[in-house]
């Protein structure tokens, strides 16, 4: 890594070379495009190159600008290299939804399903709640699918036994999320079963994911 700056004095253009890299520092001042004066890192000294021709002339002490200048070189050259070796990780944010994997029916077991999907980078936190209370036995996440976008999916599922009223969440945590995503799933079964339970579970799905996103 280099820094060069000069200006113009009359007929004459002084320069300042700064330069570093992971061992080896730089620091020189040109004028009219030769190399006049230097630091010497090695022998911690300053160094004129003058010929041997011309009238002594006293070298300004580069000490203290050249070993500061070493530093700031390095500093900013690892700031680069991490930026070049490392470049930030694009990251994308999941989308969640949740539903019944059966037919709803009171008092029969059942299966709710979380699917997170589009996320990346792995990895993603599910957590589930029944009526505002964390839920910590029954639940299960799947390994991670890759999706064609090379984004990924991923199923947590809840063992639960249906009871009209209850209300459950699951709540998503992934980096690209300013704030936790959440979906909720309320039980509300009428008095016919089967499709139209089902109907409605699905109803309130989509009705719960408009109220959360």
């Amino acid at each position: 890594m280099f820094h060069w700056c000069d200006c113009v004095v009359g007929f004459h253009r002084f320069g300042l070379l700064q330069a570093c890299d992971g061992t080896n520092a730089d620091f020189s001042v040109v004028y009219d495009g030769e190399k006049l004066v230097y630091y010497d890192y090695e022998n911690q000294r300053t160094v004129l190159t003058l010929p041997d021709f011309a009238d002594p002339v006293e070298a300004p002490d580069l000490s203290k600008p050249a070993l500061r200048g070493a530093n700031v070189c390095r500093q900013a050259l690892a700031v680069l290299n991490e930026a070049y070796m490392n470049p930030p990780e694009e990251l994308e944010p999941p989308w969640t939804s949740i539903y019944p994997k059966s037919d709803v029916k009171l008092k029969t077991r059942n299966t709710l399903v979380c699917h997170v999907t589009d996320f990346f980078p792995p990895p993603v936190g599910v957590s589930w709640t029944k009526n505002d209370l964390n839920v910590t036995g029954g639940a299960s996440l799947s390994p991670y699918y890759q999706n064609s976008d090379g984004t990924l999916s991923v199923f947590s599922t809840l063992s639960f036994t249906p009871e009209e009223g209850d209300v459950y969440s699951c709540t998503v945590e992934h980096r690209a999320l300013e704030r936790p995503q959440t979906r909720i799933w309320v039980c509300v079964v009428g008095v016919c079963l089967g499709v139209i339970g089902a109907a409605a579970g699905i109803f309130l799905v989509f009705r719960a994911n408009a109220l959360c996103s």
